[in-house]
């Protein structure tokens, strides 16, 4: 969203302004595409993880100021809420043993972060949704003390023009109200780059929205919210509804939210840049004294800020990203599907799947997304985020009857999707190590049917027999799962239950 967003009120003729500027943006990238001035391909991937601040008694810590004075470091910055951060980590170029360095540099960062928390009484936790969070814990006072934040929570307020409703219906049903976006600060992600050329941007971009279901199968990590059991990866319905500008007569006339899945497969980045100008007014209305085409004429590198900003306040699973580096722009596709945590190693072998399954089914010479229709991707996303490891999808039939076909997750992801993302691997060039452990784990986790999700829900019913009340079981599964986060083996191998010590807190 761009860091020097500075609070203000906004008049009638900014956002009248602000639209003209956009169109001026839409206008300097559309040119900058015809031009060819894109960077060539680096093979570049970013990683940033978002965390919680909980105590030892899994509690959360309203201390992300005190936490990141601490660490003192430009790697970590703020996040919406107060018991939120979030771990930057430098784009590596994909090859070789990259993973096990993303690995090692991860260990090093949030060790040395967790120790500097630990001096103001906290500890990271990597998790989806953290399990102890009451509804008391995400009001806007709690909101980080960041103009951005501020400002961003003033004008969907303004927007939306009443509270917000979150209605979750899961295992158990969830329904409450919020006057500010804060419930957003529960969803705590992983968000993974990849830098490509825009010849190449459709494809990958097809393939990540196509995949997005897989990845939440293996990865979900979020259960509960507020003490209830609802969706194995609840982010995304509580992120929608925590984010949505939409008042119910607009919801009604099908107006888009800002958080969404998209509605149809792309031939061209331009695409996903001049929906989000077409569909959603501008939040954030704030103007740069930049003249986009003039710079362009005078054969300079537009910033677009315009642009990047109001990208930034549309809420896609795998969002475009416009960027400057060395002078030469470039373009991204930024998947924001998976939840934090479990571990490390968790988080890694879901990067390494993503990497090789998208490498793979982007150079597919019968690509996925001509076989599998858009609506029945949007219904694989929510049929993964409701089961999780138990989803079912619809997928196109293999051979060369054509068709579509339903098939439970385990068997998509081990019979057709982890093959593809060996020979995607292979393609980056990843060592055979490298790519042989993180696989894996994906392997492992579908044949235990284990990911965090089902680990944390297995471990609180085990709690709740053994005694305790929702609100002690909770917060027990949450001080195992931080125990175990830290000792690191990948969660298919953790022991469901918590033991006497973790009980007592």
């Amino acid at each position: 969203m761009g860091e020097k967003v500075v609070a203000g009120a906004f008049d009638l003729s900014d956002r009248q302004r602000y639209r003209t500027k956009l169109r001026q943006c839409l206008r300097g990238l559309e040119r900058l595409l015809e031009e060819k001035r894109f960077d060539r391909p680096k093979n570049l991937m970013g990683l940033e993880i978002e965390l919680n601040l909980a105590g030892a008694d899994g509690m959360p810590r309203m201390l992300n100021s005190q936490v990141l004075e601490k660490i003192a470091s430009r790697d970590f910055q703020t996040e919406l809420a107060m018991f939120n951060l979030e771990v930057n980590i430098a784009p590596h170029r994909l090859g070789g043993r990259v993973f096990d360095r993303l690995a090692e540099e991860l260990r090093t960062s949030l060790a040395y972060a967790h120790r500097k928390a630990g001096e103001v009484d906290a500890g990271i936790v990597m998790i989806g949704i953290l399990p102890t969070l009451e509804r008391d814990d995400l009001v806007s006072s709690n909101l980080s003390d960041v103009d951005r934040y501020v400002l961003l929570n003033d004008q969907i307020v303004a927007a939306r023009g009443e509270d917000f409703t979150l209605d979750i219906d899961g295992v158990e049903h969830l329904t409450c109200t919020s006057k500010s976006i804060a419930p957003e600060a529960a969803c705590t992600s992983v968000q993974l780059h990849l830098q490509v050329t825009p010849g190449r941007f459709a494809d990958v971009w097809n393939a990540a929205q196509a995949a997005a279901a897989a990845q939440i199968a293996m990865g979900a990590n979020s259960p509960f919210l507020f003490g209830r059991e609802l969706w194995r990866e609840s982010r995304p319905p509580l992120f929608q509804q925590s984010t949505d500008t939409r008042p119910p007569e607009l919801q009604a006339q099908g107006v888009r939210p800002r958080t969404w899945f998209g509605e149809r497969w792309i031939s061209s980045a331009y695409d996903l840049f001049e929906e989000n100008l077409r569909y959603y007014p501008a939040l954030l209305p704030i103007c740069d004294d930049e003249d986009p085409l003039a710079v362009l004429d005078a054969g300079g590198v537009p910033r677009l800020a315009e642009l990047v900003l109001h990208n930034g306040t549309v809420y896609r699973w795998n969002r475009p990203v416009y960027g400057i580096a060395d002078g030469v722009p470039h373009l991204r596709v930024e998947n924001r599907v998976l939840p934090a945590g479990p571990t490390i190693t968790d988080v890694i072998a879901n990067a390494a799947f993503y990497y090789g399954v998208i490498r793979a089914l982007a150079e597919d010479a019968r690509p996925v997304w001509t076989r599998l229709p858009f609506e029945a991707a949007a219904a694989n996303f929510d049929a993964a985020c409701r089961y999780g490891i138990e989803a079912r999808f619809t997928w196109p039939r293999r051979g060369r009857y054509g068709g579509t076909t339903e098939v439970d997750a385990v068997s998509l992801v081990r019979d057709e999707l982890l093959p593809l993302a060996e020979a995607g691997l292979d393609a980056w060039g990843v060592e055979p190590a490298d790519r042989d452990l993180y696989l894996g784990v994906i392997d492992e986790r579908c044949r235990r049917r284990v990911n965090g999700a089902s680990w944390q829900v297995a471990t609180f019913h085990r709690a709740l027999e053994s005694g305790l009340s929702r609100e002690a079981a909770l917060a027990a599964t949450t001080r195992r799962y931080a125990e175990l986060m830290r000792h690191g083996e990948p969660v298919h191998t953790w022991p469901v239950g918590v033991p006497e010590a973790a009980r007592l807190g």
